[in-house]
């Protein structure tokens, strides 16, 4: 099958997380796959179909190197979208390339993360990293911390709404968002309640590596003497050496917080822009929970996951892919077929929206989805329930905003509510 289109193509920068562009449904309506250039200047594709996307990301016959970052429109193709560091917006959902460590970043901490760095990874080395830290993650251990959870996500909105429970206003993602992502990502990796700011403020803002992979170091030493429920203890139980551990744990700081965050950023806005759903949400509150699957659904973060590249010939729904060639999976375009879902444009939180790439599929899904969900469902609820008349004041990412990432991924922006009688 060949493209339809007259030159390869750039992602789309006019669409929102709620409202994508209609590029990515133009491109779905005309195939499986579409041309797609990189900023290397590599011609390959991007993938908007649902079936297509699936059969690729479970395909053992893509390898996750090179890593290339496709051209978006209105920059040169080798101009790169914001300058992230590695591991940053990990959830295709391993961890972001290595390939740009900062000099500065001493000589055993960079071999540490090139050793984990599960992106670079295939086969048997990259199912070897997944086990050391996947069991945390299971759905049997997030039951086990729902208490805690709760009790962390109502303790941070008493923290939002002290003095102001009556009537207020805030920022969503900054002060409710963000700190549940970063509580719920420290208690299960294993960082002390104490060194919980530290983190928030080491990986949400413009830390070097340097300054963030001392602090893992100082993590990992703390928790050698206090062994506890959580992955580092796993990790210095295990065969791992130290550099591998100090690695892995590189990777699960850098990765799934901030996609937490803009999740129950973008799931709150989606549902406050439909009154009649959250009339529905607060009179059930267990509905939240399958809900969740919609959130991830409408609301995908990556444009595009981190791209495979063909190891030999392969034919993905008829699209032949020659040897060499790199392909990108957008969930925002597959999220969206309709061939797999009826109304695949409609916010419709009664839909059953699971297989959903959201989290990704396949060996690289996302490891800690079952976390996220439990975190997403807590967020929305809470705040749902307590603010029975919160309302949106202003969503930036109401307004197309620069890609969060080069790979592509969605920036949540600031969205500022407000609760109470309106003036």
């Amino acid at each position: 099958m060949s493209c339809p289109f007259s030159a390869p193509q750039a992602l789309p920068r006019d669409g929102t997380p709620l409202h994508p562009s209609p590029t990515f449904a133009a491109w779905r309506a005309a195939g499986p796959a579409t041309d797609l250039l990189y900023q290397d200047g590599h011609v390959g594709l991007v993938v908007t179909g649902y079936d297509a996307a699936r059969a690729l990301l479970s395909d053992p016959r893509f390898s996750q190197r090179p890593h290339r970052l496709p051209a978006a429109q209105d920059l040169p193709h080798d101009e790169t979208v914001g300058a992230a560091t590695p591991g940053e917006k990990g959830a295709d959902h391993d961890t972001d390339d290595a390939s740009s460590i900062e000099q500065t970043l001493d000589a055993e901490a960079r071999a540490s993360i090139d050793a984990a760095n599960l992106l670079a990874l295939d086969g048997e080395q990259h199912r070897r990293m997944r086990r050391g830290i996947t069991s945390r993650f299971s759905v049997k251990q997030v039951r086990r911390r729902r208490e805690w959870l709760r009790g962390a996500v109502a303790d941070i909105l008493n923290t939002m709404t002290a003095g102001q429970e009556r009537a207020g206003r805030a920022e969503l993602f900054s002060q409710y968002a963000q700190p549940i992502a970063a509580a719920a990502h420290c208690e299960v990796i294993g960082v002390p309640e104490q060194l919980v700011p530290r983190f928030q403020e080491l990986f949400t803002t413009a830390a070097s590596l340097q300054e963030r992979f001392d602090f893992i170091r100082e993590v990992i030493a703390r928790r050698a003497g206090r062994p506890g429920p959580d992955v580092i203890t796993d990790l210095l139980e295990s065969d791992f050496t130290r550099g591998e551990a100090e690695g892995l744990v590189f990777q699960l700081m850098s990765a799934g917080h901030d996609s937490v965050a803009y999740l129950i950023t973008t799931a709150t806005l989606g549902v406050l822009r439909h009154p009649e759903q959250a009339r529905r949400l607060r009179e059930d509150p267990a509905a939240v929970a399958p809900a969740v699957e919609e959130f991830l659904r409408t609301g995908a973060m990556f444009l595009t996951l981190f791209p495979r590249t063909a190891t030999e010939e392969v034919d993905i729904d008829g699209v032949l892919v020659a040897a060499g060639r790199t392909v990108s999976v957008s969930p925002v375009g597959a999220n969206r077929d309709p061939a797999r879902w009826e109304r695949a444009e409609e916010f419709d939180l009664s839909r059953d929206a699971f297989g959903h790439l959201g989290f990704g599929h396949g060996p690289h899904g996302c490891i800690g989805q079952q976390l996220a969900r439990a975190e997403i469902a807590e967020g929305v609820g809470q705040l749902l329930t307590r603010l029975e008349t919160l309302r949106v004041l202003d969503a930036e990412q109401e307004r197309p905003l620069p890609f969060a990432h080069p790979i592509a991924t969605y920036e949540a922006g600031a969205l500022h509510v407000a609760w109470g009688p309106e003036p």
